[in-house]
């Protein structure tokens, strides 16, 4: 009669521990998975140098104020009139270099705007100008 006693006992704890392991293995699977969404496409990104930007007097700096006005250099200029001072400018240099300087509260529109200006006439020695890290 013990034998049958013993089997008739129900067992009062569950076993959690096959549960766990499925929770640790779905977790470490979400994991990568989310990480490997985040990175995305790899690049090599430019290395900034110690040289001013505008040491050689032919690069050409564009300007965007926070009021959205366009600068070629120092001289204010619209959309069209900065296409046609680029295409003469390239036509007299392949090379033309050209920055571009924006105010950081400028509509993100006006700054697409300049660059594709600029990639339509194929300039391909481009700059943007941002502030330099104090280390």
């Amino acid at each position: 009669m013990s034998a049958s006693a013993e089997e008739k006992d129900v067992y009062d704890e569950i076993n959690i521990t096959p549960m766990l392991d499925l929770a640790y293995v779905l977790l470490v699977i979400f994991i990568i998975m989310t990480t490997a969404s985040v990175q995305g496409i790899k690049v090599n990104l430019p290395k900034a140098s110690e040289t001013p930007a505008l040491a050689k007097p032919k690069t050409k700096a564009v300007s965007i104020t926070a009021d959205g006005t366009i600068y070629l250099d120092t001289y204010p200029v619209t959309l069209p009139e900065l296409e046609n001072l680029l295409r003469q400018y390239k036509a007299q240099d392949p090379e033309l270099p050209v920055i571009i300087k924006a105010d950081s509260t400028i509509q993100y529109q006006k700054v697409v705007d300049v660059l594709d200006l600029v990639g339509r006439l194929e300039i391909t020695q481009l700059g943007l100008v941002t502030q330099r890290l104090v280390k």
